[in-house]
């Protein structure tokens, strides 16, 4: 009966057995080593101990009994060794369990990281970026906390508690038995206590990441705070969460810490009885007071390592809620597998052609119906439309940040869904409207383009974006650090970056969307010569919001539902007075005279 309980919960993968064997299995084994190195210092510790409590009895019947000073002198010398190699072997015993402890945590924020760079965009749609750094945190960190928890309960206070034990029923089997009729109620008590931590610590880690999201946003969204006036909104949604996590510990702290009032009465009332009867064996039966006090000795060391082996199912269930936190992500399989057992792609001329391609985010809401173009090598193509109508999507599908429903995209002939992800996108520069800069100098963010770039090659790229002038214009040049996501440069300044990093990667195809469509017509000018350049002799697909940027492009395509609705170039779509004419008109009426624009026509 308790067998096929024992490999129902085994067999369960979210059971606590199933995931404290998992860890043993996949984590503490492979620190085995270490972990008997931690667990022989341990012993050490916990004979030092039991040896301790024995050797009171023989201190006190050589007071008090012997009145032999010389014996005393001996284990007093005898019991500070005791104590000495107790302490050492703590200490060393605590070191490594702390550097196995670290190297647990380490390996799990790179199997994480690593599983999550194997995500599609899909994946993190999903979830708020918060939640990933959460995790990343609590999980990896929990994993090892269950490890060293058990590997500690059993090394240091089991070891420590049979040492004592056996001193105990030395010295008085009768006494031991009476002490311990505490233990089966305490154990049933504890044990209902185990479902309800286990719920509070799930309601915590969610609330400490409601907590994130908000600073977060925040943080993020400064501006958009302040100028419609959030702060009042944005912390009271910070104190709700905050007061529901406070709440959630507190109903923690209720529950958890009942065990230690638990453990104190009933091992007050062993203690009681310990000494009635300890007492009536001194005085009545010519029992010798060093055994008395040795066992009483040996009883209140071993309530501390029994106190937290009672604990220890309320702890390791606190603990097992991050190791499932940590599950969830490493155990989801990837959605862009890093080895992909698929051929590089072989570009030549780089020819891009797009076939009946369908698409859709959610089931039954089509973005793609039937797109079929292409875009011819070395020319600059540009997808114009209102909103919504596909143009972003049909960038992200050339780059495979999601996968087409039917049809096929291709590239030299070869069709993208049959390369390898990496050598495809090796071969492309993409340039978005929200640029994304990194944390670091304008030089890291410039050679990321191209890793080992020298520095002329950095040099050179950013003259070519026309950026070279306001970087050298920094007092630390190059060196200037550019802030989260690049906030300490402006519109115009991130995007000629952004092009400096497309233009050291000499990617034969070009992306570029909406790159010009936050900013002002100065800066869009140097922007704009700049794309020229990044984009001469380059296949290129260009998404433009202002039509004048694109005026010299070598095909216009008309995107509207998710199919092309008209093509060709500026003046004949001019002449066919279609929908791109009346967006055209729709625009110079809007803005008024525009300036003429720099050609980025391949």
């Amino acid at each position: 009966m308790f067998g096929s309980k024992f490999k129902a919960k085994l067999a369960d993968p979210n059971s606590s057995l199933a995931l404290i064997h998992r860890l043993m299995t996949e984590q503490a084994f492979g620190q085995r080593k270490n972990y008997a190195i931690a667990g022989v210092l341990m012993a050490i510790a916990a004979g030092a101990t039991g040896l301790t409590a024995y050797l009171i009895g023989n201190v006190i019947n050589a007071a008090y009994v012997d009145k032999n000073l010389q014996a005393i002198i001996v284990l007093a010398i005898v019991t500070a060794v005791l104590f000495m190699v107790k302490a050492i072997a703590s200490y060393m015993s605590a070191v490594q369990m702390a550097r196995i402890g670290n190297r647990i945590v380490a390996d799990n924020q790179r199997r994480m990281f690593s599983s999550l760079s194997q995500q599609n965009l899909e994946f993190f749609s999903r979830h708020h970026s918060v939640e990933f750094l959460a995790r990343l945190s609590t999980g990896a960190s929990a994993a090892s906390q269950v490890i060293n928890l058990l590997v500690t309960s059993i090394g240091r206070d089991l070891l420590s508690l049979i040492a004592l034990v056996t001193v105990m029923v030395y010295q008085d089997p009768v006494m031991s038995l009476f002490s311990f009729v505490v233990v089966p109620p305490a154990f049933a008590i504890l044990r209902k206590m185990i479902r309800r931590i286990y719920a509070i610590a799930k309601s915590q880690f969610h609330g400490t990441t409601r907590i994130m999201e908000t600073m977060q946003e925040t943080v993020q969204g400064v501006r958009t705070v302040k100028a419609f006036t959030l702060e009042d909104q944005m912390r009271a949604r910070l104190d709700a969460n905050i007061a529901e996590f406070e709440n959630d510990s507190n109903k923690w702290a209720r529950v958890a810490l009942r065990a230690s009032p638990l453990m104190e009465a009933l091992g007050g009332f062993a203690v009681g009885i310990a000494l009635v009867y300890g007492g009536y064996r001194v005085l009545e039966t010519g029992a010798t007071p060093g055994q008395f006090f040795s066992y009483l000795a040996a009883f209140m060391l071993a309530y501390e390592p029994a106190k937290r082996l009672a604990r220890l199912n309320i702890d390791l269930n606190t603990g097992l809620v991050g190791v499932r936190i940590l599950y969830d992500i490493i155990d989801n399989p990837p959605t862009e597998p890093e080895h992909e057992n698929k051929p590089a792609l072989a570009l030549t001329t780089a020819r891009v052609e797009f076939k009946d391609v369908n698409f859709a985010y959610r089931s039954g809401e089509a973005v793609l119906r039937g797109m079929s173009f292409v875009a011819e090598p070395g020319k600059v193509t540009a997808l114009v439309g209102p909103s919504g109508g596909g143009k972003s999507t049909t960038l992200n599908l050339v780059l495979r940040f999601y996968e087409m429903d039917s049809g096929s995209i291709t590239i030299d002939g070869q069709d993208i869904a049959n390369v390898t992800r990496a050598s495809l996108r090796r071969q492309i520069s993409y340039v978005g409207q929200d640029v994304f800069l990194f944390h670091g100098t304008v030089r890291d963010n410039i050679a990321i383009g191209r890793p080992g770039a020298t520095e002329e090659e950095i040099v050179a790229a950013a003259k070519a974006a026309h950026a070279h002038e306001f970087i050298k214009a920094f007092p630390k040049g190059y060196d200037t650090p550019v802030g989260e996501r690049g906030t300490q440069l402006s519109g115009g300044e991130r995007q000629r970056v952004a092009i400096a990093r497309a233009l050291i990667k000499d990617a034969q195809i070009i992306l570029l969307d909406e790159a010009t469509a936050s900013l002002d017509s100065e800066s869009e000018q140097l922007v704009q010569d700049a794309m020229a350049r990044l984009c001469r002799g380059r296949t290129t697909l260009v998404i433009a919001h202002r039509l004048h940027t694109i005026t010299h492009s070598d095909r216009i395509l008309v995107v509207e539902g998710g199919s092309i609705v008209e093509t060709g170039r500026h003046d004949e779509l001019l002449r066919k007075g279609g929908r791109y004419a009346a967006f055209y008109r729709l625009q110079i009426k809007e803005q008024g005279p525009l300036n003429e624009p720099i050609p980025i026509a391949g």
